[in-house]
């Protein structure tokens, strides 16, 4: 049956072109939504440069504040009221809230306030992250804010089958899966580089080791660098390349004089250094996700990870990457080691990687996450009184 066009508002504190899974997910997903004629409005923080207030292709863009630590990222100030007068005027068919930050928040009172039926992500374990910057003690406060967030809203969206049975043991209600896709044209083994090896001095024969990520407490980074010191007094050749960038970046460097730190990489031009490297380390533990598992996969690269979110799912042992039980630091650095081992001596083969990752495709993403809003849309009763037509633009 065919889905109906939808008049969506996304309400999100971090869009592109910040450059993070969130926000990368989030511009995908409008994307797909526009392409299938359905009529979108972003509503977010103003990024540098902007002006606040409604847009000429009828985004929303709101005041904010950096992220302490996070200066590239913003975080939303209330909006309620101006959200309630633009939403009468011009009625949404669902809100799609997908962070809950303050402009999360007053979104999606002013939502309920309307009668619009709103339906929420789980993109950021932000009750874990807070054991990193010294507030371990709001764990549990934390946790009992998003449960209540998350279950006044129709639905919530998560990106794994294992998160979704997390969060429901955790009495989060109504969680559904939406899994995130890669761009397997972008990400491929075609995009490798002797000229990028060479600027990292590598030799053809010489295991380079990649980390991309967010150079933050939260990512367990020295677990990686830790995981390639064991790699190299095995294998001296062997050369590690650091992508990303964030608090962390400045120390870690100071630290690891001999690991070339590439700082913030896009497009192409991240693509092929994943494909140029020849094996991927991703130690966190608090991802709901990781597209960087993904996109190493589709890039070629086995992956050595903790076994949860992306990795639990997309990694099978021996055959495109390794899996380390949550937590087991030794078992990480080991595995590492043995990884470095088998990729030297070509016993994986990098097309095992990239078949691995083929059913991410985004327009079956793009068709999953259409037909979800429009079932959350077909539960609501229809307002007694007819509204303006809205007229929305993808960002």
């Amino acid at each position: 049956m065919a889905i109906r066009k939808l008049k969506v508002a996304l309400v999100t504190e971090t869009y592109p072109p910040e450059v993070n899974g969130v926000a990368m997910t989030l511009g995908r997903l409008a994307t797909g939504l526009a392409e299938r004629g359905h009529r979108l409005r972003v509503v977010r923080p103003r990024q540098k440069g902007e002006a606040s207030g409604v847009q000429p292709g009828g985004d929303l863009l709101t005041p904010g504040l950096p992220i302490p630590r996070y200066p590239d990222l913003r975080f939303g100030f209330p909006a309620a009221g101006e959200l309630q007068r633009v939403w009468r005027e011009q009625r949404p068919d669902v809100v799609h809230v997908a962070t809950e930050g303050p402009l999360g928040f007053s979104a999606l009172a002013a939502a309920r306030r309307l009668g619009i039926p709103v339906v929420s992500s789980f993109h950021t374990n932000f009750h874990n992250y807070s054991r990193h910057y010294g507030i371990g003690w709001l764990h549990g406060s934390i946790e009992v804010y998003l449960r209540w967030f998350h279950n006044r809203t129709a639905g919530t969206l998560v990106p794994t089958a294992a998160l979704a049975t997390e969060l429901g043991a955790q009495g989060f209600r109504e969680v559904q899966v939406l899994s995130r896709g890669v761009d397997t044209q972008l990400f491929s083994p075609t995009r490798r580089s002797a000229v990028l090896r060479m600027q990292w001095e590598a030799q053809p024969e010489d295991p380079v080791c990649i980390i991309v990520s967010r150079l933050a407490p939260e990512k367990n980074l020295d677990l990686a660098f830790a995981a390639f010191a064991a790699i190299r007094s095995e294998r001296p050749n062997a050369r590690m390349v650091c992508v990303g960038d964030g608090p962390s970046a400045a120390a870690l460097a100071r630290r690891h004089p001999g690991v070339h730190f590439s700082g913030m990489r896009q497009g192409e031009d991240l693509a092929a250094h994943y494909a140029s490297a020849d094996l991927f380390l991703f130690p966190s533990l608090t991802e709901t996700f990781g597209n960087v598992v993904s996109e190493a996969l589709a890039s070629g690269l086995p992956v050595v990870a903790y076994d949860r979110a992306a990795a639990s799912q997309l990694i099978e042992d021996g055959h495109n990457g390794w899996r380390v039980p949550p937590g087991d630091a030794a078992g990480f650095i080991a595995t590492s080691r043995l990884a470095a081992r088998k990729v030297a001596q070509r016993q994986i083969e990098r097309g095992n990687c990239v078949q691995s990752v083929r059913h991410l495709s985004w327009e079956c993403i793009h068709d999953d996450y259409a037909a979800l809003l429009e079932a959350v849309v077909a539960r609501q009763p229809r307002p007694a009184t007819a509204t303006p037509e809205i007229r929305f633009a993808p960002d």
